[in-house]
């Protein structure tokens, strides 16, 4: 079943979906979703974020490029390319993200996150998704002026505070059995502007196991944002963005100026 975590009366609670727009507390008092403040429906411990793992993504990055580092971009298809994001990133449904005063260019990206539930180390490909516990919806902001040449994501692009909303559900692995068949979209006042499907993933997510399993230990927690497909437009203070993973979820999240005080 589809779990959450919220904050209610000034604790966090486990819950799952109810009827009529509620939700269910661990402890089965129902409450109003607008009564509520979201939390990412885990605790990561190690994200790992892949990028140009959509070739269409890739093209358009290509086509904004100058004729080398549009060769690298190319190059790049035959290996995963992977950072990793810290835990101050993270946000939940309905939260608000900040645009730094210093963005000049900030998209959003709808991705498939990926949750690890169990210990994996050297998983063959063919048993890889039998390490998932579950998958969740993510939208990973990235600062796209301070992009470094060549493609380096780095803190000042992808490790903002708030820019990596996670949610609103943990979805078991059981409830989504094939993961490359998931469409995405993405919605900015209503308006959609990004659209995919996991089908072009450039390396399915059982492939980024098998790979990412074979440099270290994967372990219960591990969260894998699988990239994201074109469709960057620049978004702006007091837009609202809807990112939607078909059978996951749909993530709402508002951009807020960087002089708005941080929800408590």
């Amino acid at each position: 079943m589809k779990a959450g975590r919220v904050v209610y009366g000034g604790a966090v609670h486990g819950c799952t979906p109810a009827p009529q727009g509620r939700l269910r507390l661990a402890d089965g008092r129902l409450v109003a979703e607008e009564d509520v403040q979201w939390l990412a429906p885990l605790e990561p411990r190690t994200i790992f974020t892949l990028a140009l793992n959509y070739a269409d993504h890739a093209s358009e990055l290509a086509a904004k490029s100058s004729k080398d580092q549009a060769a690298f971009l190319t190059a790049q298809r035959s290996e995963p390319v992977v950072f990793l994001k810290a835990a101050n990133a993270v946000i939940g449904h309905r939260g608000l993200t900040r645009r730094p005063r210093d963005a000049e260019f900030m998209h959003y990206e709808c991705e498939l996150a990926v949750v690890i539930g169990r210990p994996a180390r050297d998983v063959p490909r063919a048993r890889a998704l039998e390490c998932v516990r579950g998958y969740t919806v993510a939208n990973d902001y990235a600062i796209r002026n301070f992009l470094e040449p060549y493609y380096r994501p780095n803190l000042r692009v992808k490790n903002r505070d708030g820019c990596t909303v996670l949610g609103p559900w943990l979805v078991p692995a059981a409830e989504v059995p094939d993961p490359q068949r998931l469409r995405l979209t993405t919605h900015v006042n209503g308006r959609l502007v990004q659209e995919g499907s996991t089908a072009d993933m450039v390396h399915d997510v059982a492939a980024l196991i098998e790979y990412l399993s074979g440099i270290l230990t994967l372990g219960p927690g591990d969260v894998i944002l699988t990239g994201t497909p074109k469709g960057s437009v620049d978004v702006r203070p007091g837009d609202e963005v809807v990112c939607e993973v078909e059978g996951v979820g749909r993530l709402v999240n508002t951009l807020v100026d960087d002089w708005t005080p941080a929800p408590r």
